[in-house]
């Protein structure tokens, strides 16, 4: 049998219903036990505002993960991922017990009806720059931090990361 080479991918993790804080640290746990997968390093987390919509505050952070999973069998993962926490999607940016995106998968360019890498909003998100800048500074060129620098973000201060 021939393994997959591993692939470090991005992912964004948002939560703002229920203990978000408590929400994202789980989904790390969880996205730390997905088959062929390890947990390579994790931001902090950070505080924000919605984005077109309405609810209490965002809680935020990237994640890298090294993965042998294709990109669609990771995006059905943080997809179940999601199911297991109670991810309910009553209508457009609904609030959330837990959002995880797939930013990054590598180099690779991916537009599939099911799938857009990378994420096609992460470059107009601080919520997404500031934190992936965190754990993968070479992937965030500083014009692109300085684009998104208007906008409010503040670390959660909420205690550790698992």
């Amino acid at each position: 049998m021939t393994m997959r080479p591993e692939v470090t991918a991005a992912v964004g993790l948002g939560a703002n219903l229920g203990d978000a804080a408590a929400q994202v640290r789980q989904a790390l746990v969880w996205l730390g036990e997905l088959p062929a997968t390890r947990l390579v390093a994790v931001s902090r987390l950070w505080r924000s505002a919605p984005v077109q919509a309405s609810g209490p505050d965002y809680c935020n952070a990237v994640a890298l993960l090294a993965t042998r999973l294709t990109a669609p069998d990771l995006l059905q993962a943080l997809l179940a991922l999601e199911q297991r926490a109670g991810r309910q999607r009553p209508f457009r940016n609904a609030p959330r017990t837990l959002d995880l995106d797939l930013l990054l998968y590598g180099q690779a360019r991916i537009d599939s009806p099911t799938l857009t890498v990378p994420h096609p909003r992460m470059a107009q998100r601080a919520f997404v720059l500031v934190p992936l800048a965190e754990v993968a500074p070479a992937w965030v060129p500083p014009a692109a931090l300085r684009s998104v620098a208007d906008q409010s973000l503040a670390p959660w201060d909420d205690g550790p990361m698992p």
